[in-house]
């Protein structure tokens, strides 16, 4: 209670309550004001609301009836095309069913007449049937009485047999001999005249057939021929370049040479140098170093050494791209890679002067026409004639380039048709094929024409006399022959004078020495026969 009166007391106004309110008066009347404007505020924003959301429901009120005006207006619009869709629909199908039933009765019209029709031809089958069968009567009763005829002729014939082989003494069997034998012989003189009249004419037309057949193969076949000399000459851009070639002590054209292996030859040309080897591609590697090293000015050992390598990758790439090229100009595919290079060598081949890539692409074409004309096996003519010397390129000492190119091919799975044609192309081994008599042919017809090789006929005979003198200088050789245009040489040796234990020796002799004092293309096959006769004359 006592607390009660306190707070009481304090809030009458005393004095000092009122000195306190008179200084914060100002402050109510504001909060007053706010209080006021806060409610004013309040009272004026719940009217607008009001007043908008009737607005709102009102456009929505109309909206709502403007929709569903439009709704029964479209759905009155739809309802109207199913009803036209489901009359056209109901026309249609009485249209399909009035054509259906159209349909039905012309049909049904044409299987009655038809069946008409029917009854008619079964009317008639049925009475031919009778017709025939009355027939088959008569032709039994006839064949009956054929029976009887049968039977009286046989035995007439058997009669008048018997009484021909009492006349003539002879059995059937017997008359039957005779009558063959006179037949055969005078066939046998007929035909004896007939074959002998066919080969008198294959002999008068085989002759100018072959010729002809040969002359249209070599008309169709014009591969030109480069004849590629043992030196090439390299063209310097001024003379001085000879000195720095030759080089300090001559320097670089010893690592030169030694590198390459091919002989420099500077001379009073101007402006020009020569390079001399026998190996063509070693000659064309020295070529395209020397003239990189022109081009590059720096030469010196080290430099030779770079270029040279170079060099040898890309002319091994010219090889192999002209093996490639001469593969797609041919027409022949499915090929191992190994024997495409090889073709690509024989570009730096020459036998006799002739380019071997060329006189190789000549033979494939001519053996293709040859077998065109007799009707041999094209494809196979080609390729084997266009491999048939890849044996010059291989580096062995067994056997000659035939052999040689044959064991390569077999090595690469070619055919044994093509292997047969390229060993037997000098004729060492038998010819299995047509086509390998063709390839044997067509490289002779290439050889031998005039232009393809530049040897004159004075070296030739002069090589051929060689081999014979060489092989005439041993002891014990009787005789000996140069055959195949110098690549073999057959030898007699007397058999007194030479056993069979010393005839290797003998035939090894004469190998030396015509490879130290011969120079020849290619390879020579020595051929050393010895033969033992007895001879005894009786008296």
């Amino acid at each position: 209670m006592q607390k009660q009166s306190l707070a009481v007391g304090n809030l009458l106004p005393t004095k000092s309550n009122i000195d306190s309110l008179g200084g914060t008066m100002p402050y109510l009347y504001h909060v007053l004001t706010l209080v006021a404007g806060l409610l004013i505020g309040y009272f004026v924003s719940s009217y607008i609301i009001r007043r908008s959301s009737q607005n709102v429901l009102a456009v929505a009120e109309v909206q709502k009836k403007e929709i569903l005006d439009e709704a029964r207006a479209n759905a009155q619009k739809e309802l109207q095309k199913a009803q036209k869709k489901a009359k056209e629909i109901r026309d249609k199908e009485l249209q399909d069913k009035k054509n259906a039933e159209r349909d039905a009765a012309k049909k049904r019209a044409e299987l009655d007449k038809l069946e008409a029709h029917l009854t008619s031809r079964i009317e008639k089958v049925d009475a031919r049937a009778e017709t025939l069968e009355k027939r088959a009567d008569g032709l039994r009763d006839k064949e009956g009485e054929l029976d009887k005829l049968r039977q009286n002729s046989l035995d007439i014939l058997e009669q008048q047999k018997k009484e021909l082989e009492r006349v003539a003494g002879l059995t059937p069997e017997q008359a039957r001999e005779q009558l063959m034998k006179k037949i055969e012989d005078e066939l046998q003189y007929e035909i004896a005249l007939k074959v002998n009249e066919a080969e008198q004419k294959i002999k008068s037309t085989s002759d100018k057939k072959s010729r002809e057949v040969l002359a249209t193969s070599i008309q169709r076949c014009a591969t030109d021929h480069t004849i590629d000399p043992i030196v090439t000459v390299v063209e310097l851009p001024s003379e001085e370049m000879k000195g720095r070639i030759i080089g300090r002590e001559g320097r670089n054209i010893r690592a030169f040479e030694s590198l390459t292996g091919v002989d420099v030859i500077i001379d009073d040309t101007p402006e020009a140098v020569v390079l001399s080897s026998f190996d063509p591609i070693k000659r064309e590697i020295a070529r395209v170093t020397l003239e990189n090293l022109t081009l590059d000015g720096r030469i010196h050992p080290a430099k030779i050494e770079e270029l040279y390598e170079k060099a040898q990758k890309e002319v091994h790439l010219r090889i192999k791209e002209a093996g490639e090229q001469t593969m797609l100009a041919l027409g022949i595919q499915s090929i191992h890679q190994e024997l495409v290079e090889i073709v690509g060598r024989l570009n730096y081949r020459t036998s006799y002067g002739q380019n071997v890539l060329q006189h190789s692409i000549e033979v494939a074409n001519l053996a293709s026409n040859l077998a065109a004309e007799i009707g041999a096996d094209i494809q196979l003519a080609r390729r084997a004639g266009l491999l048939h010397d890849i044996g010059k390129v291989i580096e062995s000492d067994e056997g000659n380039h035939a052999k040689l190119g044959g064991d390569f091919a077999r090595k690469y799975q070619e055919s044994p048709k093509v292997v047969n044609a390229i060993a037997a192309h000098h004729e060492d081994v038998p010819f299995e094929t047509p086509e390998a008599v063709l390839i044997a042919a067509a490289d002779a017809i290439s050889a031998s024409r005039r232009g393809a090789r530049s040897e004159s006929l004075e070296v030739y005979i002069k090589r051929l006399v060689d081999l014979e003198t060489i092989a005439r200088s041993f002891k014990g050789v009787s005789s000996a022959y140069a055959i195949q245009a110098g690549r073999e040489i057959r030898v007699m040796v007397s058999p007194e004078e030479v056993d069979d234990i010393s005839a290797p020796k003998v035939c090894r002799d004469i190998v030396k020495k015509i490879e130290s004092d011969m120079e020849y293309p290619g390879q020579v096959k020595v051929v050393l026969i010895r033969e033992t006769r007895s001879v005894e004359v009786a008296h």
